[in-house]
């Protein structure tokens, strides 16, 4: 519907946007802290704000697109949208593109990105080929697999503690116009948690290549897995911008259902409603749907309205409050566990709250530790402040709501439920992404997140602590 073409900013005009850059870092005093001076963030935590912004203007846009090569040089606050926009009309798109339009490059590569590609491509930051990286000495070091590798591994999940990617070199791949889609519905979570696995793994169904593989469960008694095919040409296609809603098509009675897609709305088939969130806003009514703008159906319009809820706590004063009702505990997370905990999960997860449906993606890393060194890494991750082990299928399962804030107790504190989903998810050997609220201890995150690691090349690179450290920064929300 909003495609559109993109004019690439070019070598000249992103030098300058770097040296307003640094010139911005260099005008800040010594010791004093400093931020990205950016107006909009897909962040579900807080931010206690503090410190001098950045200039970053400059630094949103597509720099070339290498159709040759099947690469892209982009801006470190270019968002997917745009860089999606620049890539199609060549055929060609990011490995991994996160499901929101408004995600930006760097924060996808320094937080995390997932999609229905993972399960083949793994994470976003698997396919950076080089980036530039303003650390907080004010330098601008340019790191690769063979370039200042240790800033290379410790950049993803390090979210700003140790620096921001200015530029990225990524990879691209061959899309075709059209995505066929399967969607085969399961009643049983162990069925689906070995369909799951089994296909995570082969990555192909009936003897066809599998483009994308993600899932949907409602309840422990209906769960679809969602089977993407790339194709060529199609008879008719479906459009989820208008009054039909994505993940409600998914739905059916038993077997499988089919729909096509083209490949830029399959890429947002989430953006448009937000996942399902956008029914906490009443914009699935289908009356309030036959008015709402369709460019207004979007996820970046919904964070302006959870913006204002947070201003001026409207769903309480209206909504709540004058019915006797106890305040919400956001709940909204994303979680990695491996596929054979998949199950379990879900039983005690749809057991322990009413929070319905969620979302599931398989991933699968893709590098090779041999292609990475670095003194003090484990090898047997190569990505030490998100350790996902190679050849293991660790499946993301991602819910985006809330419980009563007397879920657990009538005199709970706050997060408390979930602080419970952080000790479940613990006890299955998985951990969670930092995008959202965090609770862990100082211990608890050290060991889940890459040990004395981050200090160390805090040391290195920031050691004037010019930026929030990590656990600061996710769980303190500094």
């Amino acid at each position: 519907m909003d495609g559109r073409r993109v004019q690439p900013v070019g070598w000249n005009a992103h030098q300058g946007s770097v040296d307003t850059l640094t010139s911005s870092f260099d005008a800040v005093p010594g010791g004093q802290r400093v931020r990205l001076a950016k107006r909009t963030s897909n962040l579900f935590r807080s931010r206690a704000g503090g410190g001098t912004g950045l200039d970053v203007s400059g630094l949103g846009g597509v720099i070339e697109v290498d159709p040759v090569a099947k690469t892209a040089d982009v801006q470190g606050m270019c968002t997917y949208e745009d860089l999606v926009d620049a890539t199609l009309p060549f055929g060609l798109a990011p490995l991994v593109v996160p499901q929101l339009k408004t995600i930006t490059l760097g924060g996808a590569v320094s937080g995390m990105g997932v999609e229905s590609t993972s399960f083949r491509n793994g994470l976003p930051h698997e396919s950076v080929l080089e980036m530039d990286v303003i650390t907080g000495t004010g330098e601008l070091l340019t790191c690769s697999r063979e370039r200042n590798v240790e800033l290379f591994r410790a950049f993803p999940n390090s979210y700003g503690s140790l620096g921001y990617a200015v530029r990225l070199k990524i990879e691209l791949e061959e899309v075709a116009p059209f995505i066929e889609l399967k969607h085969v519905r399961y009643s049983d979570l162990d069925t689906f948690q070995a369909a799951l696995a089994q296909l995570a793994t082969s990555g192909e169904w009936g003897g066809r290549d599998l483009h994308g593989l993600d899932a949907v469960a409602f309840s422990p008694e209906e769960q679809y897995l969602v089977l993407a095919f790339q194709v060529d040409t199609a008879a008719g296609t479906s459009d989820y911008t208008r009054q039909g809603i994505y993940y409600r098509s998914i739905q059916h009675p038993e077997g499988t259902k089919h729909d096509y897609l083209t490949i830029r709305d399959y890429i947002w088939r989430w953006d448009t409603d937000w996942f399902w969130c956008s029914r906490a806003f009443g914009a699935q009514h289908p009356q309030v749907r036959a008015v709402w703008p369709r460019e207004l159906r979007r996820s970046s319009f919904y964070w302006k309205l959870v913006g204002a809820d947070k201003k001026y706590d409207l769903e309480y004063r209206f909504l709540k409050k004058p019915k006797g009702l106890p305040r919400t505990e956001r709940v909204v997370q994303d979680i990695e566990v491996t596929d054979d905990h998949v199950a379990e999960f879900l039983s005690w997860f749809f057991s322990a709250s009413d929070i319905e449906p969620v979302w599931l993606c398989p991933i699968r890393l893709r590098a090779g530790v041999e292609e990475l060194s670095g003194v003090g890494f484990s090898e047997s991750e190569p990505w030490p402040l998100y350790p996902l082990k190679p050849g293991t299928t660790w499946v993301n399962v991602g819910f985006w709501s809330g419980v009563p804030a007397d879920h657990v107790s009538d005199k709970q504190e706050p997060g408390a439920f979930n602080k419970i989903i952080e000790a479940k998810v613990t006890e299955l050997g998985g951990h969670k992404s930092l995008y959202s609220e965090a609770f862990y201890s100082r211990s608890q995150f050290k060991n889940l997140y890459g040990g004395d690691l981050p200090e160390q090349m805090k040391q290195r690179y920031d050691p004037e602590l010019r930026f929030p450290g990590l656990y600061e920064k996710t769980i303190d929300n500094a």
